[in-house]
């Protein structure tokens, strides 16, 4: 979201979800488990969330990740694409499967501590709130579920690369 009227525009439709939304599974993990109910900047308490399921996973081969990368995607695709469709709104702000994914593409290979954990989430929360092109691009011309995901996977090819960089000329 680019300004802080639809930031604040979508912050109150996440408390008007129909009766019962949550308790389908497919819309509760749309929702990030609940986090995307937050009151205020939902896609920051998805992308908090993400954090907390990556403590365990980067401990994955490389190999392994990245097919749970593949698999989380796929999934998101439908995910989001039911949640959205549910609600009849594209891209509802307490959808933040993507944001899960997208935090987890931004720590492909990334070093391990703490640090780096903190330093990709404001990485990826940077590029996912300017939205440089061609997330921009897609965030506005794909639909459906793979567009909630995809300006979402590009933030966090972008926030990898600067992450990388960083640590290639600091290490």
């Amino acid at each position: 979201m680019s300004n802080s009227n639809e930031f604040n525009k979508e912050a109150s439709i996440t408390k008007k979800l129909p009766s019962g939304f949550l308790s389908n599974p497919a819309h509760f993990a749309a929702f990030g488990f609940g986090s995307g109910c937050a009151p205020k900047a939902p896609g920051t308490a998805g992308t908090a969330v993400a954090v907390l399921l990556y403590l365990p996973l980067q401990f994955l081969p490389l190999y392994a990740y990245l097919l749970m990368l593949l698999v989380t995607f796929i999934l998101g695709v439908w995910l989001c694409d039911k949640a959205s469709k549910s609600l009849g709104v594209h891209d509802h702000g307490g959808i933040v499967w993507d944001e899960f994914v997208g935090y987890w593409v931004t720590m492909i290979l990334a070093p391990p501590g703490w640090g780096w954990v903190i330093l990709g989430f404001i990485l990826f929360r940077i590029f996912d709130i300017w939205k440089p092109q061609p997330i921009r691009y897609f965030d506005r011309h794909v639909h459906g579920g793979l567009g909630i995901m995809i300006d979402d996977v590009w933030a966090g090819v972008y926030a990898l690369i600067v992450l990388q960089g960083i640590h290639f000329f600091i290490a």
